[in-house]
């Protein structure tokens, strides 16, 4: 997908589709920060506290078509 450019289109869908949810995130982050303190926070940490969150804040409609849209892409470009 990377090389045949769709990887990018499917990005920016998804950025797009999940806007509101990526504010909801990032006040998700904030929080998880402020009670672990600035200085004892580390990516590893924010990581698998975050993802949870992030992948329930994206709905299922929006999972279920971008996942239609890379079989798509596959099946059209089994034979690349």
């Amino acid at each position: 997908m990377v090389g045949l450019g769709s990887h990018s289109e499917v990005t920016k869908e998804a950025e797009r589709r999940v806007g509101e949810e990526e504010y909801q995130l990032k006040a998700h982050c904030r929080e998880v920060i402020k009670g672990k303190g600035l200085e004892h926070v580390t990516v590893d940490d924010l990581v698998p506290e975050i993802t949870p969150k992030g992948r329930a804040l994206v709905p299922d409609s929006v999972k279920k078509e971008l996942l239609q849209r890379i079989r798509t892409f596959l099946a059209q470009h089994a034979s690349l």
